[in-house]
């Protein structure tokens, strides 16, 4: 597979969420996208590359705090029995949010394997999934103070410290 094939993945995304929503595009190597898209067109998007492309596994969802936002990434593989298995790239797709209300529709009736990344990702970083059945907390122990996201820049150990002694002496 030459890079060719990743190119024709990305344009084909484009026409179908517009050319403006897709950015930041990079191919390193063969098999491997990374782009970026605004929440306005994230369920559209992997709707479309899980449906009509076979980006069918979701390897993780994992986020990050860059100081000025919250960063998203989803971690998508194409796959299938229809495919040979040198036809497989992985796409990661960025998702920039505001810190102040970080908010994402879910993908869990696109993709089901999203429940438990979406609920992690809450529980570590605040972001609300809009529609997901279920957003209790997953990682963090019974008792945990809700307002406190640990790998938020603005939550140091210490800080943490001091908040989980407040309710979990």
């Amino acid at each position: 597979m030459s890079a060719l094939e990743e190119k024709e993945v990305i344009e084909r995304l484009r026409q179908r969420v517009g050319a403006d929503n897709v950015s930041d595009v990079s191919i390193p190597r063969a098999r491997r996208i990374f782009l970026r898209l605004p929440s306005s067109v994230l369920r559209e998007a992997v709707r479309y590359l899980a449906q009509e492309e076979a980006f069918v596994h979701l390897s993780t969802i994992s986020g990050v705090d860059v100081g000025d936002a919250i960063e998203v990434v989803y971690h998508l593989s194409r796959g299938g029995a229809d495919l040979p298995a040198k036809a497989g790239i992985e796409l990661s797709l960025k998702v920039r949010l505001s810190r102040d209300e970080p908010s994402l529709p879910t993908l869990t009736d696109v993709i089901p394997g999203s429940v438990l990344y979406e609920r992690e990702v809450h529980d570590l970083l605040g972001v609300v999934f809009e529609g997901h059945p279920d957003l209790s907390p997953l990682v963090l122990p019974e008792g945990w103070p809700a307002h406190v996201k640990p790998l938020r820049k603005e939550w140091t150990i210490e800080r943490i410290r001091e908040e989980i002694t407040k309710v979990m002496p």
